[in-house]
């Protein structure tokens, strides 16, 4: 039993020393060097529809039975977005929000009542719109209940999702049951024409807007606020004694946090044409917070691959028919047994994983 444990210790040292390795390189990298990787990858991203063409990479990224640039659109890149929103409130903040799918369903509901035959009003003029009110409804939701620590907080915000969905249920003018259809699609320009049938201008148009929030993001996070929102997540006491208004910067983060999701909403609908509050279920906002613990809380990078592997993986083990949830399940446990930090944690939380480890097979020898 012994040697077992300690041949599974030496294998999460190996591990870790594999994805630390490449951090170091990465930074190791001069500024200009890091650009032009980062110009490489965006280019890359951007030719992602045609991956599936390619020799190697093609047998990789195929998910069968379904259409990758459909993938790419309605799963991949609206979890991706919506979890580096979820990874502002949970992973920066340190607040647990069990209920962020009330404002992705808000940026939806909110862009399908303007773009229909409610009000009948483009789709560019329903986006700005759309955020705004979501942004407003964090700072509803977070005024009197942000002053809750962490399961009670976790409670009112489950709380809050559910109370979105059964009042798009029973109001007549969000639909009800049945929902809304005939949503506008975003506006075409040039070659690149929003319809149905080619859902490649839909990921460029979401790609976009994800790399526009990344940008926004990362200035936010190594801002006075991220410092902020940083002191909160380590201890908010401590935070609180040294001068930082807590309060403050929580509600920050939540209004953020529900910006980014009504924006994720907005891309949705505008995509699909029709929603409603079935599009919305509970299981939806445990698995966008299952996008920020695996890929890394606390790391944006983290956030994305997170929410690429938890919208993919499912697609890509379509094969085992009825089982692929369990099987996505396996990975899940296997990814948080070998990094129970995240596939790509904090720089800080890595190296005291290493560390613990090496101390683990220390004791085992």
């Amino acid at each position: 039993m012994s040697s077992l444990l300690s041949v599974f210790t030496k294998f999460k040292v190996f591990f870790l020393d594999t994805f630390g390795g490449l951090s170091e390189k990465w930074y190791s990298l001069t500024k200009n060097q890091r650009y032009s990787a980062w110009g490489l990858v965006i280019v890359a991203v951007y030719l992602a529809p045609w991956w599936p063409k390619l020799p190697v990479i093609g047998w990789i990224v195929n998910t069968p039975g379904t259409n990758f640039e459909s993938v790419l659109t309605d799963q991949v890149l609206i979890y991706v977005m919506v979890a580096l929103g979820l990874n502002v409130v949970v992973g920066l903040a340190g607040l647990l929000d069990l209920g962020y799918v009330g404002f992705y369903a808000v940026g939806a509901y909110v862009t399908a009542v303007m773009t229909s035959q409610h009000w009948n009003l483009p789709w560019l003029v329903a986006l700005p719109v759309a955020v705004i009110v979501s942004m407003l409804f964090g700072l509803v939701l977070g005024t009197p209940t942000l002053r809750l620590r962490g399961d009670y907080l976790a409670i009112v915000t489950l709380g809050f999702g559910e109370i979105i969905r059964l009042s798009a249920k029973n109001l007549e003018w969000l639909g009800a049951s049945r929902g809304i259809s005939k949503i506008k699609h975003p506006p075409s320009f040039g070659p690149i024409k929003f319809g149905v049938l080619d859902a490649k201008p839909y990921y460029f148009l979401a790609l976009t807007f994800v790399l526009i929030v990344m940008f926004f993001l990362h200035r936010l996070e190594n801002s006075r606020v991220g410092r902020a929102w940083t002191a909160v997540r380590e201890d908010e006491d401590a935070a609180e004694l040294m001068g930082v208004n807590t309060y403050k910067f929580k509600l920050w983060a939540f209004a953020i946090g529900a910006g980014v999701g009504g924006l994720a909403g907005a891309q949705y609908a505008g995509k699909v044409s029709f929603i409603s509050p079935d599009n919305f279920p509970l299981q939806l906002s445990i698995l966008f917070l299952a996008c920020v613990v695996l890929g890394g809380s606390g790391n944006m990078y983290g956030a994305i691959v997170g929410g690429v592997m938890v919208a993919w993986l499912p697609e890509r083990f379509r094969n085992f028919t009825d089982k692929r949830v369990l099987v996505f399940g396996i990975a899940l446990v296997l990814v948080m047994v070998f990094r129970p930090e995240g596939l790509l944690p904090r720089r800080v939380g890595a190296e005291r994983r290493k560390s613990k480890a090496i101390d683990e097979i220390g004791a085992s020898s």
